[in-house]
């Protein structure tokens, strides 16, 4: 089974009576902290639990230490997702209302801790649902306690000291999920710093979706990455971007393209720029 792999709305429509579907709804906005928890609240796809980004997909924040959204200690992930029902067998369902951000780190936590099977994004997101029809409801839901055991599998971050060391190594695709007046330096709207990682390519996260919202073609999504890998192994791409958030949706939407699941720099921009000895680069 892929481990990258889309549901739409009209296929979700049909499996929403099926008792082992985790739906989790991860809508959540940087300049409104509330905006998941309210939007929930005020109607949501029938059956879906509420996963915040900051309360459930996170840890705490170190000052000077940590990135803005650093990754949530295993266990206490664990705690939430058996909270929310999930088993070993379950299928996931990941939705938000923007262009994936959130989801996608909801997958990569999944992919981290193991579960890798049955794990879908909404194509589309709750823009596809309302269009297609879909009801959304205010009712609360309640599952049984999950039975989900996972491990964290690490191999798949790396560390800001490792990147370091890795700077000039000419086999290193290191790619920017943020826009590119962000990538630049021209604006820095969240961070105490502008600029990039220096031998960093801007590959804006919002470029792996067509003008609906939906993800490109599998082939569409090959020929952009393959052109930013430039014939160098994608076992050697690192991914980061502000704080592990968007960078997920590269991540993503390499494997939906074909490609092995890279590695992520976890702790990204808002990490990398606590230590005034890593390196800043502006420009292209």
């Amino acid at each position: 089974m892929p481990l990258a792999q889309l549901i739409s709305a009209a296929q979700l429509q049909q499996r929403l009576a099926e008792p082992d579907l985790l739906i989790l709804d991860c809508r959540f906005a940087l300049e409104d902290l509330a905006y998941g928890q309210r939007s929930f609240s005020e109607g949501h796809i029938p059956g879906a639990q509420f996963a915040d980004l900051e309360r459930n997909l996170s840890g705490p924040i170190q000052p000077g230490i940590t990135g803005r959204h650093p990754l949530p200690a295993p266990a206490q992930l664990m705690h939430h997702l058996r909270e929310w029902g999930l088993n070993a067998h379950s299928d996931v369902v990941l939705y938000d209302d923007g262009p994936g951000a959130f989801v996608a780190r909801a997958w990569w936590l999944l992919a981290w801790l193991g579960k890798r099977d049955g794990v879908y994004l909404l194509d589309g997101g709750l823009k596809a649902w309302r269009e297609a029809g879909g009801a959304l409801t205010h009712d609360l839901p309640s599952s049984a306690l999950g039975t989900f055991i996972g491990r964290a599998d690490n191999t798949l971050l790396v560390s800001a000291a490792q990147l370091q060391q890795r700077l000039h190594d000419n086999r290193l695709t290191l790619l920017d999920a943020r826009g590119l007046p962000r990538f630049r330096g021209d604006v820095e709207p969240l961070d105490p710093i502008a600029g990039h990682i220096p031998g960093a390519k801007c590959a804006a996260f919002t470029d792996n979706l067509d003008s609906d919202g939906h993800f490109l073609s599998a082939t569409q999504l090959h020929q952009r990455f393959g052109a930013q890998l430039d014939g160098r192994s994608p076992s050697e791409l690192v991914a980061y971007c502000g704080s592990g958030v968007t960078a997920c949706h590269n991540l993503f939407a390499l494997c939906l393209a074909g490609y092995p699941l890279a590695r992520l720099y976890a702790g990204s921009w808002s990490e990398w720029i606590t230590d005034p000895s890593r390196p800043v680069a502006t420009g292209d």
